[in-house]
């Protein structure tokens, strides 16, 4: 998800505690806490950490800082930084920074972009692809509950924010199995299929690949599949020039469930399908002859 959406999750899980009895130093900590979980996996954008130790822009993101099996280790130093800059001592914070990590490495598993949860044990890129990158739904969800907690000063936020939280839920279960449903439906005319998740909830790409042609199918429960782009890949050109030459082409093939490689007068390369916004591929790699 984009660093606004992490973010507004953080401030839902914030606003689910019942903070009444809680210090002003508690609550500041609580909210550090949760923003901070929210967003710590990112921290490779900053500092260009990878799986493979190598600057690789785009594709080196979400990989080693996004390990479910790093959850505890960013639970503690979050919990470690609460204590040391606000001076308060409660497991809670340990359980929400814990949380609001899991949640941020869990939630991207849903995007296309695809998530080293496994790593270091496996190096495999998990993508469901059932959510965009920024989906507004949920700023809707989370916006409204704001404003339904500031109008009705009767239910108390933290109920509000539950609902909220629930909301998000469903609204995450319905995108997945609609988008999984589509995606079985087809999947017995390709070989390999990836689901890509538009902007429009409940509208789906669908790339699938069957030898050298990739179709990239747009559908939803209420419209029939429909072609919008077909591809045809050189499966047969010897891609070692394009390795030797440019090795962030041999990352982006491992880091792809599929790519189409491009072979002509001008130009050896390699593009990720999935990505495909406006008539372009925003996503590949090549060297020219």
């Amino acid at each position: 998800m984009d660093t606004i959406t992490h973010g507004l999750i953080g401030y839902t899980l914030y606003k689910i505690a019942k903070k009444d009895e809680m210090s002003v130093a508690m609550q500041r900590g609580l909210l550090f806490t949760a923003l901070v979980g929210s967003q710590a996996p990112d921290i490779d954008v900053v500092v260009r950490l990878t799986e493979t130790g190598r600057i690789m822009e785009q594709m080196w993101h979400r990989g080693l800082t996004h390990s479910v099996f790093l959850v505890p280790l960013w639970a503690l130093i979050i919990y470690g930084c609460t204590r040391l800059w606000f001076k308060v001592k409660d497991r809670l914070l340990l359980y929400l920074a814990g949380t609001s990590v899991f949640i941020h490495d869990t939630i991207d598993l849903f995007n296309p972009w695809g998530t080293g949860y496994l790593e270091p044990f496996s190096s495999i890129r998990i993508s469901i692809g059932s959510i965009p990158i920024i989906d507004l739904v949920f700023w809707a969800i989370i916006l409204t509950g704001w404003i339904f907690s500031r109008v009705k000063k009767t239910i108390h936020p933290s109920k509000i924010f539950r609902w909220v939280a629930f909301a998000m839920l469903i609204h995450l279960s319905i995108q997945t199995i609609q988008g999984l449903w589509l995606e079985y439906q087809v999947k017995n005319q390709y070989e390999k299929t990836e689901l890509v998740a538009t902007f429009v909830p409940g509208v789906f790409q669908i790339v699938g690949k069957k030898g050298e042609r990739v179709e990239i199918l747009q559908d939803s429960l209420f419209t029939a599949p429909e072609k919008i782009k077909i591809l045809h890949s050189k499966e047969k050109s010897d891609l070692t020039p394009l390795f030797q030459k440019n090795p962030r082409a041999k990352v982006l093939m491992q880091w792809s469930p599929f790519v189409v490689v491009v072979d002509d007068q001008e130009r050896l390369g390699i593009f990720d399908p999935r990505f495909y916004r406006n008539g372009k591929f925003f996503i590949g790699e090549y060297v020219h002859k």
